[in-house]
């Protein structure tokens, strides 16, 4: 009977680490696990139809994200995710003239995907979004970034 008695007693202790744990994720900050839309705006077609949302969230852990939703834009050679040192990029000279930075190659002509922010990137300075053709040096399409509620109305 013996080895039946500590058998139950393990069981508890488990059950018992399990109700800490969890007890400790309920009470978790909701503020501390969901994302936080920090400024976002929808794409205008320039030189290419281009359409969707460009969002940058703050995530949980303290990283940012450029979030393209709903996004579709046309193929072409080397095309590439810029952010514009701009209030708007209405045009190919406009992203040229302002500065960018490079965030990486389009993951894809449809669809959302992500793409990692630096974290010294300073999102004051850099208030578009621009799907850029390095080839051709051609602006695609463009998103001027604003805080959510300015964006909606």
């Amino acid at each position: 009977m013996k080895p039946r008695y500590s058998l139950i007693a393990v069981g508890v202790i488990v059950v018992g680490i399990g109700l800490v744990v969890s007890a400790e994720v309920k009470g978790a900050s909701a503020q501390n696990t969901v994302p936080i839309a920090l400024s976002e705006g929808r794409f205008k077609s320039v030189a290419h139809k281009t359409v969707g949302t460009a969002t940058v969230y703050q995530l949980p852990d303290g990283r940012r994200i450029l979030r393209l939703t709903g996004f579709e834009t046309s193929n072409g050679p080397d095309v590439r995710v810029y952010l514009v040192a701009a209030d708007d990029a209405p045009d190919s000279k406009a992203v040229t003239r302002a500065g960018f930075v490079d965030l990486g190659a389009l993951k894809g002509t449809r669809g959302d995907q992500n793409y990692e922010l630096s974290p010294a990137l300073d999102l004051a300075k850099y208030r578009s979004v621009s799907i850029w053709c390095r080839r051709f040096s051609v602006n695609f399409g463009a998103a001027s970034l604003a805080r959510p509620a300015e964006t909606r109305g």
